[in-house]
């Protein structure tokens, strides 16, 4: 699909007798039959301890979870708790098959072809303790429009967590931002996720990612994102349902994770994309050619700390970074119950590199006292390359960015 259309002719609902969503259900996958011999002889097998077998166990973490959710997760502050968080407009909502939509106004051009699709986060089970909008599982819902009739359309991104905790019926992959709400349950919660992993519940190399922020078009496919996983590869098919393909990893050369806010220059029709991280080095840099085939990375070692990078912005000759004083730090799971934390101490920055380049040495930081960029709406050059102008919104309370993770908002 070549087009986002974001207006179109007249007012659209789904049609009354079309708004019954599926209920949502729960995948059972039965064990396996026990096989008797036919023969009289019986063979002498040893006994498998019932306390380790995996259906066993699985109980077992199952009630291991609501006894961390019940009795050892302090009292939700409201910005965590779901009975709040996921309420009216918020609220959890079921996929729904496409459904043609009825004009109840106007009429559509036979002309008029494309598709509206927006991202954002919808929980498949409704969270048992602590939650975080932003780990909710990724939805997309569309709207195609083509020879006068509009489909509209709801469908989970089939990411890897979606599937394995759809079979298995409830949430067992960890939340990053709301399942660590104090150190005990810091502690009880990441026993519990690597007894799960042992067993096989979950495996974390497949990605634990929840493709729940963005979308954007680039080298040939639509994609999903999310900063904390690889791209979902999307497709919509003509039907107007939406389909997931798959994990992209661009042929083995991302590894990891990518940002969820790709620029895509439509002269060149490359995307510039970023990756940061916990262990050096904390920013990447990298881009995606039109073909779909990557880069090399671009290590940024100027970047000293692991810094939050959410977004950035391009011009026609360079990229900006925004140093914020938010930080990333695997410790403030242990000591204040959240992984990013805000340094009151730091002055914030903006790194400029030229789009071209083929290693660091031309990045030049600039501070920026104040000043915290979240996500950046638009930026250009003046003076013949010499001024870059950055329009972006400033983020004045930093520190309550992300309402209170945990127990103590973190400051450094």
């Amino acid at each position: 699909m070549n087009a986002f259309l974001f207006s179109f002719t007249g007012t659209l609902l789904p049609h009354p007798k079309s708004l019954v969503s599926p209920s949502r259900t729960s995948s059972y996958v039965s064990p396996q039959a026990i096989g008797k011999s036919p023969s009289s002889k019986q063979h002498n097998k040893p006994l498998k301890n019932p306390l380790l077998d995996p259906s066993f166990l699985k109980v077992i973490l199952n009630a291991c979870d609501d006894f961390i959710d019940t009795f050892i997760d302090p009292p939700c502050h409201p910005s965590l708790d779901p009975k709040c968080v996921l309420s009216d407009n918020f609220a959890p909502v079921d996929e729904l098959p496409p459904t043609e939509c009825e004009v109840v106004k106007g009429s559509l051009p036979s002309c008029l072809n494309g598709a509206y699709i927006r991202n954002g986060p919808n929980p498949q089970y409704f969270p048992r303790g602590p939650f975080h909008l932003f780990d909710g599982d990724g939805m997309l819902h569309s709207t195609k429009i083509s020879q006068g009739k509009a489909i509209f359309c709801s469908r989970y991104v089939k990411t890897y967590k979606y599937l394995v905790e759809k079979e298995a019926g409830f949430s067992i992959i960890p939340n990053l931002f709301s399942d660590f709400n104090s150190l005990i349950a810091l502690v009880c919660r990441g026993a519990v996720s690597i007894t799960r992993r042992k067993i096989g519940q979950f495996d974390p190399s497949n990605g634990i990612g929840l493709a729940n922020t963005s979308l954007a078009l680039f080298g040939g496919n639509l994609f999903a994102l999310c900063e904390s996983d690889l791209p979902y590869a999307i497709k919509l098919a003509p039907n107007g349902d939406i389909i997931t393909i798959g994990r992209h990893n661009f042929e083995g050369n991302l590894p990891i994770n990518m940002t969820a806010h790709p620029k895509i220059d439509p002269d060149t029709g490359e995307a510039f994309a970023f990756r940061y991280c916990l262990i050096p080095p904390f920013l990447t840099y990298f881009r995606i050619h039109p073909n779909g085939t990557k880069s090399r990375d671009i290590p940024i070692f100027s970047m000293t700390r692991p810094s939050f990078f959410h977004d950035f912005a391009i011009t026609k000759n360079y990229i900006i970074f925004p140093d914020t004083q938010l930080e990333t730090n695997p410790f403030g799971l242990i000591t204040s119950g959240a992984l990013v934390g805000y340094n009151s101490r730091k002055v914030p920055r903006l790194g400029v590199l030229p789009r071209y380049a083929t290693d660091e040495s031309k990045m030049k930081w600039f501070e920026v006292p104040g000043f915290n960029m979240i996500h950046a709406i638009n930026a250009w050059e003046e003076d013949d390359g010499d001024t870059i102008v950055v329009i972006a919104p400033n983020t004045m309370s930093i520190e309550h960015f992300f309402g209170k993770i945990g127990p103590n908002s973190p400051k450094n």
